[in-house]
């Protein structure tokens, strides 16, 4: 379904080239929930950021269902990350103004025109309203951020990143910030979500634990797919959130 060949991105601050990627090839498999694993600095994030198009390689390509998308037009790229894939981050990255509700909604705002939001936002309300009681959150519709815990504003990113019902889910370290046992919920949310819905998730993380609960594990180093990384046995029980 999704698709890196011979991806190279190199960093540059003045003088100085830093080499990320150097001809990384990934096939991610439609309706998997796969993990890519690797020590700090190995080039996962950026390896995220190329398959969502938030940045583009230096040489190689990225595709979707056999179309090249990491060279489309701005417009186009922009429709992919708005509709197709779904973000979710370490650091949450919600609105601090804005409640949990109109964070969700956020997706939507951005997609429509005035009258075109005006005309759909029953639909939209109701999408948002029903995805937070999903991801445990029906009680926060009106907290901000700064009223919400850890684990309950990657719950809103979470529900957030999959208001346009998108066909894919890029997480980068959405555990990062979290301790252990929160961490472990959101990754069984992450689980069902795949399971229940057959959304394709990549998930990126330094953190071995919590790869037991996904399909396939690779492993990064020196910008390169190493290998598939043996599982460790789970130290948690996949269980409803």
């Amino acid at each position: 379904m999704l698709r890196a060949e011979n991806l190279k991105k190199a960093y540059r601050r003045h003088a100085v080239t830093v080499p990320v990627l150097n001809g990384l090839n990934l096939d991610v498999r439609a309706g998997e929930f796969l993990s890519v694993v690797g020590a700090s600095g190995s080039g996962k994030s950026t390896l995220l950021h190329l398959l969502g198009t938030l940045d583009a390689p230096d040489a190689g390509t990225v595709h979707l269902d056999g179309r090249r998308i990491d060279n489309l037009p701005a417009r186009d790229r922009d429709a992919l990350r708005n509709r197709t894939f779904g973000y979710i981050f370490q650091f949450y990255h919600l609105l601090p103004e804005l409640n949990a509700f109109d964070n969700v909604l956020m997706p939507a705002y951005i997609a429509h025109s005035t009258l075109g939001w005006w005309k759909s936002r029953g639909q939209w309300r109701a999408r948002a309203e029903a995805l937070l009681k999903r991801v445990g959150l029906g009680h926060r519709l009106t907290h901000r951020p700064r009223e919400l815990s850890g684990g309950e504003l990657q719950r809103a990113a979470v529900a957030r990143a999959l208001l346009t019902n998108p066909r894919v889910l890029l997480a980068d370290e959405p555990t990062g910030n979290l301790d252990a046992e929160t961490g472990g919920e959101i990754v069984r949310l992450l689980r069902e979500i795949n399971r229940e819905e057959g959304v394709t998730i990549v998930m990126v993380t330094h953190n071995l634990e919590i790869v037991a609960a996904t399909d396939r594990v690779v492993r990064m180093a020196g910008g390169l797919l190493a290998d598939e990384h043996p599982k460790p046995a789970p130290h948690f029980q996949l269980m409803a959130v």
